[in-house]
This record gives C-alpha cells, sequence and structure tokens, in this order.
C-alpha cells in the first residue's frame, strides 16, 4: 500500500527466517497481497463483532446504541492491532490482530444495562490498566512462565474452542437437532480454506480463508440462510463515534471481577505471543519477554484509549493466528495495513453490521481450523521441553483441571462464590494451575547437580553414566530437548575423550542449568586434555609409519576425532585444573 512508503517500523530481535513462510516478520508484501492478507485478518475479527452484539442484547440496548459501541469497540481494536505490529516499547512487534474479549461478555451486558455505555468507561479503564501493570510484572516471571505452561494455556484454549465450533457448524447451538444446511455450509467453507491452504499454489495459500469465508456465504445465499438485510438496510452509511459521559457510579465487586478477568486475559496474550514469536524465528528457544510485555502494553494503552469512547473491551483474536498459519505470512506490515481498515470500518456502520450477517456456520468453520491449529501448535511448545515426572504432572494435570470444567460445568459451583466466574473458563483454570504447579514443583530441584563415578566402574559404563546424568538432570530442569540430546552425545564424546587419553580417569560429573545456559563438567585424574593443541598425525600419515607405530599414530589420530566433534557439538570448550582433579567443560547456548 501507497500510505506505508517510507515507513520504517521500530526494530525487533534479530530472528531467523523459516523458510515455509511466504512474508516473514519485517518483510513487506507486494500491495495486492499486502491489500489481501489485511483484507481477511480485517474481515475475520469483524466477523466476531458478534461478541458485541450479544454483550448489547444482554444490557437491552437500542439500536443506535449498540452501533455506537461497535464503532467504538472496532476503533479499539485498530489502536491495539496498530500497536501490536508497530512494536518498540508499545508492542510486540507482530502480526497480532485484535478481536472484542469473549470473556467480558456477560460482565459488559451487566455493566450496560445498568449504567448504559458510560459504565463501560471505567470498566475499559480499569481492564486497560490491569494489562499495563502485568506487561510490567511479567517480564520478571521469566521462571514461572516456561514454554510448557506457554503450550498448556494455547493446547487449552483450542481445545476450548472444539464445542462451539462444532455446535456453529452442525447448528446445535440452539440445543436442536444437527441441521443439514448448516453442516453444508461450514462443510463447503472448511473443505475451501483446508485444500487451498495444503495443495493451493502460492497466491491461493494467500486467500485461502477469504476463498472459504466467500464459498461459505455463496453457499448460504443458494440456500435461502443469508438474513438481517432490514436492519443492514437501516444503519446509516457514515458515523462518528460519539463518546459517552463517564458513570464512576460502578459497582466495586464488578470491577474487581474485571480486574480479575484481564489479568487472567493476559495468560492468553502471553500464549498468543509466544505462538506468534515461534512461527516467526526458525531458531525459536524461549519465550522472549520483551516481547511478551509489548504484547501485554499494546493491549492495555488500546483498551484505556478506546474506553473514553464507550469501547467493549478487546484481547488478541486465536483465530487471526491460525489465519497467519494458513496464508504462511506474519508479516507486521499486514497487521499494520488491517489496523488502517479497523480504523476505516469503525466510521462505517453498514460495513460492520455487514459482517455480523456472516452465518454462524461460516464461523465455526474458521473456529474449526483455529482449534486444529492451536491444538497441535500447544502440544508442540510443551513437547519443545524435555520432561521429568514433575513436568509431567504439571502438564498432565494442568489439562485434567482445565478440561474437567469444560467436561463437567458443574465442577465450577465447588468453588468458593467469589470465584466461581473464573471456574467456569478452562483456560483459566489450566493456566493458573499450570502455573501454580510449575512453582510448587519447583521447590527442592536445585539448578545445579553432581555425581561421582565409582573407581572400578569401566569405560563403557561411564560413558553410560555420564549419559544418563546428563538426560535425567535435562528433564528435571525442563531444558530444551535438543540441547538435551547434542549435551548428551557431547558428554559421551569427552568422556571417550578422557579414558582414551591415557593416564585418565574419570571421576565425577557436574552440571548446571539457567534459561539461557546449560553447562557440563567432567573431572578427571591426570593433565587437562589440551584442546587446543594442533594434531599432528594426519590421515595420509597413517600410510607411511611403521608397523611398530601404527597403533599410537591411530590413536592419536582418533583423539583429534574426538576433540574435532567436540568442537563441533558444544558451543563453548575448555579444559583446567582445580584442586587435585582436571576438568573439561562444555558449555551449551540455550
Amino acid at each position: 500500500m501507497a500510505i506505508f512508503r517510507g515507513i520504517r517500523l521500530p526494530a525487533g530481535p534479530a530472528l531467523k527466517r523459516p523458510p515455509e513462510l511466504m512474508y516473514a516478520g519485517n518483510e513487506r508484501p507486494p500491495a495486492i497481497a499486502l491489500a489481501g492478507l489485511a483484507l481477511q485478518h480485517a474481515a475475520t475479527a469483524l466477523a466476531l463483532i458478534a461478541y458485541v452484539l450479544a454483550s448489547a442484547k444482554i444490557g437491552g440496548l437500542d439500536s443506535d446504541t449498540t452501533r455506537a459501541m461497535i464503532s467504538a469497540t472496532v476503533l479499539g481494536m485498530a489502536l491495539s492491532c496498530f500497536l501490536q505490529s508497530w512494536g518498540g516499547w508499545l508492542g510486540s512487534g507482530l502480526l497480532l490482530v485484535h478481536i472484542p474479549d469473549p470473556l467480558l461478555v456477560i460482565l459488559s451486558g451487566m455493566v450496560a444495562a445498568e449504567y448504559g455505555l458510560g459504565g463501560l468507561v471505567l470498566m475499559g479503564l480499569v481492564n486497560g490498566a490491569v494489562a499495563m501493570g502485568a506487561g510490567v510484572i511479567v517480564p520478571r516471571l521469566r521462571a514461572v512462565l516456561p514454554p510448557t505452561v506457554a503450550g498448556v494455556v494455547v493446547c487449552v484454549a483450542g481445545l476450548s474452542l472444539i464445542a462451539p465450533a462444532l455446535n456453529h457448524v452442525t447448528g446445535l447451538a440452539d440445543g436442536t437437532a444437527p441441521d443439514e444446511t448448516d453442516i453444508l455450509i461450514g462443510g463447503a467453507t472448511l473443505i475451501v480454506i483446508v485444500a487451498l491452504s495444503v495443495w493451493g499454489n502460492r497466491r491461493a495459500k494467500l486467500f485461502a480463508l477469504m476463498a472459504g469465508l466467500a464459498a461459505g456465504v455463496a453457499v448460504a445465499a443458494f440456500v435461502g440462510e443469508l438474513h438481517g438485510w432490514d436492519a443492514l438496510a437501516s444503519a446509516p452509511a457514515f458515523g462518528l463515534p460519539r463518546p459517552p459521559m463517564p458513570e464512576f457510579g460502578v459497582d466495586p465487586g464488578i470491577l474487581a471481577a474485571v480486574a480479575v478477568l484481564a489479568l487472567m486475559t493476559q495468560l492468553d496474550t502471553f500464549g498468543c505471543v509466544v505462538l506468534l514469536h515461534k512461527m516467526n524465528d526458525a531458531d525459536w528457544r524461549r519465550p522472549n519477554m520483551r516481547m511478551v510485555s509489548g504484547g501485554m502494553r499494546a493491549n492495555g494503552l488500546g483498551n484505556l484509549l478506546s474506553a473514553f469512547m464507550g469501547a467493549y473491551p478487546n484481547a488478541i483474536s486465536s483465530a487471526n493466528i491460525a489465519l497467519a498459519h494458513i496464508s504462511r505470512s506474519t508479516s507486521r506490515w499486514v497487521g499494520l495495513a488491517a489496523a488502517c481498515l479497523l480504523a476505516i470500518v469503525a466510521f462505517l456502520p453498514q460495513v460492520s453490521l455487514a459482517l455480523t450477517l456472516v452465518p454462524t456456520a461460516v464461523i465455526g468453520a474458521i473456529e474449526v481450523y483455529a482449534a486444529a491449529y492451536l491444538i497441535v501448535s500447544g502440544i508442540e511448545l510443551i513437547a519443545s521441553r524435555a520432561l521429568d515426572s514433575r513436568g509431567i504432572f504439571m502438564v498432565g494435570l494442568s489439562f485434567v483441571l482445565g478440561m474437567g470444567v469444560i467436561f463437567i460445568p458443574e465442577l465450577a459451583a465447588l468453588a468458593p462464590e467469589s470465584v466461581r466466574f473464573l471456574a467456569k473458563n478452562g483456560i483459566i483454570v489450566a493456566g493458573l494451575a499450570a502455573i501454580s504447579l510449575n512453582l510448587l514443583f519447583r521447590l527442592g530441584s536445585s539448578q545445579r547437580a553432581q555425581a561421582d563415578f565409582e573407581e572400578d566402574a569401566s569405560p563403557a559404563g561411564l560413558g553410560q553414566r555420564v549419559v544418563e546424568f546428563i538426560e535425567t538432570q535435562g528433564a528435571s530442569w525442563s531444558a530444551r530437548r535438543d540441547a538435551v540430546r547434542r549435551a548428551a552425545q557431547a558428554g559421551l564424546e569427552a568422556a571417550e575423550a578422557v579414558q582414551a587419553a591415557g593416564g585418565r580417569r574419570l571421576r565425577g560429573i557436574r552440571g548446571s542449568f539457567d534459561e539461557f545456559n546449560l553447562d557440563i563438567e567432567l573431572l578427571h585424574e591426570g593433565p587437562p586434555l589440551a584442546l587446543g593443541a594442533e594434531q599432528t598425525a594426519a590421515r595420509s600419515d597413517l600410510l607411511d609409519v611403521d608397523e611398530a607405530s601404527f597403533q599410537a599414530a591411530l590413536e592419536h589420530a582418533l583423539s583429534g576425532v574426538s576433540h574435532v566433534l567436540l568442537k563441533r557439538l558444544a558451543d563453548r570448550l575448555s579444559s583446567g585444573q582445580r584442586g587435585n582433579l582436571s576438568y573439561i567443560r562444555l558449555h551449551f547456548d540455550h
């Protein structure tokens, strides 16, 4: 788009471009592709204005007040999306599009019914202030929020989408028998999306969701299932948001509930930022807390500013993350363009209302794809770290508790009345359980470990002990699986090098870990290994030595191979002497 020419976005962290992406984080797509991708993201977000309509219905708002609420909400979504994509201190620098927060439908309706749009002003201010505060605190909680916790939140978010998605596709949402027409509409939408995203060419993959949306609407029109044209005809073509008079007499109990829900929403923000970061970085290792903090600040500031217009609070859209996966495009420029489109639509009530007429079955098909993507992505995040019994129970029990309240809603009644509204949400329950259990299981778990070796152990047995130590401690520390595998291979190679060097015997092993470093030390008797020494025996020399010297030359050459392998496996390699023992230290960037 011409409006973006000459604009330079704030620099973000260095990321390794994944080869499967068509347009990665900082790459600007061509004008046509940029416009098409932005249109898909804006349309997907606007289709979920249904949450605002549901809240307005609960609040008993008239049509004019509802339109004002929709316009203000869309403007808030545009602002948050713009901040997210812009990056810097006020955003994550990722393609994260915002939608009305699904957690606040009932509370917003209650506030609107009691206090009108003026009550939403105070509600939005509280929501935004809590999110901004979370953006300051979260970067200091790296140990509390490892990738496994993010994986649990993302996976349970996908699992929680299954029931509403299938209800919307099958027409069971109203408690009636399956509707064959809805199944036809939803099935056609999903088939087009999946077929184009899997088998389509480059351009087809970019616009798979738009094609699926169009196919679903076309089928709905063909079978006579497009309704609501009268409401659309009566809406004005252009309208300005009308800031309401703030109402500061909102019940403190309701505001406390809003604050708690806003804090819980940041769990979802955390998972979404981690997921997009992982999509953008082929060398992803851990959550970037600066990005997470920026994502929360963008959400908070967007809600703070739009609150003065009586907007419904917004949150990050998981459906748009799925769209980024479908289109293989995570460019920040797409987010900026989508934000501009949303801002324009905020002043065009007919356009925003037209998107609310998209059949429920079409939205359900998009939710099915989003659920499938989130589930698999959550599993990948969990599996990225080695797990011992602590990690297994942390993940497993969090799933059981989160899915338990989804499968058996009556369980929420067992919670104290003051927190019962939180206990009804499986994502919140699973996220809080994962954080709490992670903290609990960290008790008694040291980030340093040491093992001594028996004097009569065989060389093969010592090598096995080294591998077992590294794998066991790596799982206890929840280190990355690939780092643990590399460390175990390097540890075995180092043990063999020490024992083959002559005059040396392994006595023990030490290990230490933090989120950025994994260090392994092998302790041995005898002088330190000369790791930097040049190997004097080349492979061709073995053919020229006499039989008496051949064995010694071969052993010398093999020791050189071990040194080369160690330097390739470890990020840093050193040796030295401490007290009566020598050591060889293997360092791995984590």
